[in-house]
């Protein structure tokens, strides 16, 4: 018998399967189980790997994305990463509409990638790197393929191939509830619907900021956002709000408490995803994400909580 050796031929094959832990001390008593699916722990940190890795190999395939054509998207950073890390080893260009307040840590990494950055007005977010790279993908038609996170249903297919599957197989069929906050809404719809097909009566719970002006990088409050195409409205049974500060509370108490690396997003996922299991009784498995490390925006909080 052959003895695996743990290399893998590429970074596509080291995207995914990432593990599934449970949390211990920040759950209430008499609540359900509360299970965090750690996605920094793909190779570019964040769950963005997974649709970022769909959306290339589609565009190559049918060829869209092929050499002398530069890869074009708007990106709160995550995602950017994904595109940069893979068109790296590829040898396409990477050109990301990034919002101002992107972190200097993300922005950093990007430009070490080769990533050319168009930076855009900081108070219009999200929405103002979309209207970008909109702009840039119409004046450049054959200079680009404009990847379109927001609208490319590969986004949510990568989802239901892999994040969906993986949840279902790592709680042995157990989930009775998935929580995610919505950003492009991709983990959502796609591992919402595989989830769905295994179990209809699986409980899907959307999360989004209070308010349009807030500090979770990478979420959407859709009320007042340009809403993505591949977003399904009809899907979630409920919609929790979380506040910039509860995100940013829950993701410190993760790092503290559980020893969990977490952004804003993770921890307005597991702020939402505790209410739900205090509510939903000890029988229940409650499911969500982690989507990056936020290892700059910790740090910043870290160094603000020790003051």
């Amino acid at each position: 018998m052959g003895v695996s050796t743990g290399i893998v031929s590429s970074l596509d094959r080291s995207i995914g399967n990432t593990p599934l832990v449970g949390l211990q001390r920040i759950v209430p008593r008499q609540a359900g189980h509360v299970f965090v699916k750690l996605e920094y722990l793909n190779p570019g940190g964040s769950v963005k790997d997974r649709p970022a890795l769909a959306i290339i190999r589609a565009a190559v395939r049918d060829g869209r994305l092929r050499s002398g054509t530069t890869l074009l998207d708007a990106s709160s950073g995550n995602t950017a990463i994904g595109y940069a890390m893979l068109c790296a080893e590829r040898g396409y260009g990477c050109e990301i509409c990034l919002p101002g307040n992107a972190s200097p840590g993300r922005q950093a990494v990007l430009r070490r990638s080769g990533a050319t950055l168009v930076i855009t007005d900081s108070l219009e977010g999200s929405d103002g790197a979309i209207r970008e790279a909109r702009r840039r993908a119409a004046a450049w038609p054959d200079r680009y393929f404009y990847a379109d996170q927001y609208n490319n249903p590969e986004n949510v297919r990568a989802h239901y191939v892999t994040t969906g599957v993986e949840l279902w197989q790592q709680t042995l069929g157990r989930v009775t509830h998935l929580v995610v906050a919505l950003g492009t809404s991709g983990t959502f719809v796609g591992a919402g619907h595989r989830l769905r097909e295994y179990n209809p009566a699986i409980r899907l719970v959307a999360v989004q900021p209070d308010s349009p002006l807030h500090g979770v990088e990478g979420v959407k409050h859709m009320a007042s956002a340009i809403v993505p195409g591949i977003y399904d409205p009809a899907l979630a049974e409920a919609t929790l709000t979380v506040t910039t500060e509860e995100a940013q509370a829950t993701a410190d108490r993760l790092v503290r408490e559980e020893g969990l690396l977490s952004g804003t997003s993770g921890g307005a996922n597991v702020a939402a995803a505790l209410r739900v299991a205090a509510n939903a009784g000890p029988d229940a498995v409650v499911v969500t994400l982690i989507p990056d490390g936020g290892e700059p925006h910790l740090s910043e909080r870290l160094r603000e909580t020790a003051r």
